[in-house]
Order: structure tokens, then sequence, then C-alpha cells
């Protein structure tokens, strides 16, 4: 694809202005770093907070009396449960039971949800919705109207509140629950604000009017530069996500693989009637095959599509991996055989002809105090998990 046919964010300025490294991403033109590199980005958010453009992301409405049951119907988790202004993980599946796509869904009134779905899916999304969707439930795809900016970090609270007013009298956005979302006005733009994120810190979601994305951006920047906030580029969102052990479609899941494989059988209320519910509950019972690992290897870094050996004979392939720098060992995920996925279970990455040593250990690789205070603060009123994403 050329560059004169990539999308551009309404942010897409912005990033130019800061000596962002440019590349396509999902057909759109991202930045995958700025000046400081990738390994500073990733240890701003870890330590204080960073700010990304998550505006290739696509969001799909879902408005009607029947847009709950809707929604229940085509993604896999809970969504029948949500109350207005909570958010749950879940996975829109086809009739086979493997994983069309992992979505977030947002109650944000009695008749209205939203669905934040990935890049790379959001025509095929949008075809899926459109393909399940009962009569009476209107659909709109408002992805390239909407800017989506994330604040991620152990100082993600400060900063947004700094520019931030809750339209719910007293309160503020630290009384946010995990996977909540509420409407506000961020650096003086009407926005719905949410407790979610990709990075395995606490952090906000904030989805806006494309054309008012500018201001919020910089104010953010500015409330934040003497906190330790950085803008932050999808090469630090791929290693902050990895650490954190959440799922990348395209790489862990996709249409080959089934959630109780990926790990993500938990997102999965099988009581209930979901596209694709038959498929996953005949999978369950069998047991999986296969099943994703977490690696620490030894001597060099493993990456997509890397086999995976034990005593000489490929038995799997690496889905991600990368050089944690929080962790400060090369981890990965990988599919394996289930005798194989036990933690402690000795195996090998064959990288460049050469097989480099790797040890199956539990994952999430990292898990953040911050985040793991929030959700303390606020337990029992949350749904979050492996996966959880933004």
């Amino acid at each position: 694809m050329t560059t004169e046919a990539l999308l551009r964010t309404p942010l897409h300025g912005e990033h130019v202005a800061l000596g962002a490294k440019m590349v396509p991403f999902a057909g759109w033109e991202m930045p995958i770093h700025y000046p400081t590199g990738i390994v500073t980005e990733h240890r701003a958010v870890r330590g204080a907070a960073g700010l990304f453009d998550l505006s290739h992301m696509g969001e799909l409405y879902l408005r009607g009396k029947g847009a709950g049951a809707a929604a229940d119907r085509l993604v896999s988790s809970d969504i029948a449960g949500l109350e207005v202004g909570q958010a749950r993980y879940g996975l829109l599946c086809n009739e086979r039971g493997t994983i069309v796509d992992d979505v977030i869904v947002y109650r944000l009134e009695a008749e209205t949800y939203l669905i934040v779905v990935n890049a790379s899916n959001a025509a095929k999304d949008l075809e899926h919705v459109r393909r399940h969707l009962p009569g009476g439930v209107d659909l709109e795809d408002a992805s390239l109207d909407t800017a989506l900016i994330a604040v991620q970090g152990p100082r993600a609270a400060v900063i947004l509140a700094s520019v931030t007013d809750l339209e719910i009298r007293e309160a503020t956005i630290e009384d946010l629950a995990p996977f909540g979302v509420v409407a506000a006005r961020v650096g003086g733009a009407r926005a719905w604000v949410a407790r979610t994120g990709y990075t395995g810190e606490d952090g906000f979601e904030v989805f806006l009017p494309a054309e008012r994305a500018v201001g919020p951006w910089s104010r953010l920047l500015a409330a934040g530069g003497t906190l330790g906030l950085l803008p932050i580029g999808l090469g630090a969102r791929d290693t902050l996500r990895l650490e954190a052990r959440f799922s990348l479609y395209g790489n862990e899941i996709d249409e080959t693989t089934d959630p109780i494989e990926a790990g993500l059988g938990w997102t999965c209320k099988l009581d209930k009637d979901f596209v694709g519910r038959d498929a996953i509950a005949r999978a369950k019972e069998a047991g999986p095959k296969r099943r994703i690992a977490g690696l620490v290897v030894e001597g060099g870094v493993a990456r997509h599509g890397h086999p995976v050996v034990h005593e000489g004979a490929e038995v799997g392939h690496v889905t991600s991996g990368t050089f944690g720098p929080t962790v400060g060992k090369n981890i990965a995920l990988a599919y394996v055989p289930v005798a194989l996925s036990k933690t402690g279970t000795a195996l090998a990455v064959r990288i460049r002809d050469r097989d480099v040593p790797a040890k199956v250990i539990k994952t999430a690789f990292y898990k953040s105090r911050s985040a793991a205070a929030v959700r303390e603060r606020f337990s029992g009123t949350a749904e979050q998990g492996e996966g959880a994403k933004g």
C-alpha cells in the first residue's frame, strides 16, 4: 500500500511535529516511535505515564430497544449483565467457534452500546456484526469520525484529572472503576472516558469527535510534561502488552484459533447463546491439542513465526516475542502441544538456524502494582483478565 493510500488519524500532524517515525499499520500511517525510542517510551509508561493515539481503532454503535440483546448474542462474554457505565472484554466468534476479533463493549446509555474493534479487522467486523444483527437495532460505524486517545501509567489518573470534568456531579476521574465509562469534558471537548487499556498499567481511554482531538491531545501533553509523560508509538505499545500477556489479533488469535487453546476461555459465557457457542463448548469438552505458553528465551530474541523445538523436533511456533524492558528478559508467547505447555518445561526457539534454549514460565510476565491497587479499590466491580485491551 502506498503512503498516499494510507489513512491518517486526526493527530497525524502532531506526531510529525513531535518527530515520530511514521509507518504503515492496518491501512493507517501511524507512529512507531518518537525520537526518545521504544525502550524509553516503554519505561515512561511503567514509571509515569504515556499518551497514545489509538484513533485507528474501529467504533461500532448499536442503538435501540434490542441493542443489549444483540450485543450479548454477538459477543462471548456477559454483555447482558452490563450496567450503564460499565465495559467488558470479549470475543466476536464465527459459527466454527474461532475468533473473528477481540473487542471491548461499553454500555454508554440504556439502549446504546459501543463495540471497539481492531483496526485491521474493522471492515470484516462491520460485516460480521451486520450479518448477525436482528431487525430493529440501529448500527452505526463511527470509526472515521472518532478519535481515541489513551493515557496509561501510574500517573495517568492525576494527569487526566487535571484537564477533565466529569458530567457526574461531585465525582472525579479517580472515582471511575476499572472497566467503567463515563461522559466527560476533556480539554474542553465532550468525550466518553473509560478506565481501560492495553499496557498492563492503570489507564484511561478517551473517545471524542475526530475534529476535536488536537486540543485534548495538546492539553494532556502539557499537563503530563512535568510528571514524566511521553507520547508513545506502536513499538512500545507492543512491548507493553506482551509483558502483560495481552493477546494481539493476527499473532495469538485469529480465525484459525479458538478461545480455549488461546487461553481466552474465561471470556466465554457458555450458559448463554452467542455466535460460535456450541463449537466452543465442544472444543472445551474435547480439550485443546495445543496451548499458548509463555517463554523466557536465553541468548536471543524470538520473533513471530520462529519455530519452537523440543528434543530436536519442531513442535510449535512463536506468536510474539521481544526483549521486555521491565522484566529484563527475552520473552515470547508460543503455541505448543498441551503436554509441553506446563511451567518449567525446557524447549528451544530456532533463531537463524540455531536452537536457543527457552523455558515455559507462568504468564503474565509482568503485573503492575498501580493497576492492582486500582482493582483492589474496586474489588468486585469490574471484570478484567488476560486479554483486556484497548
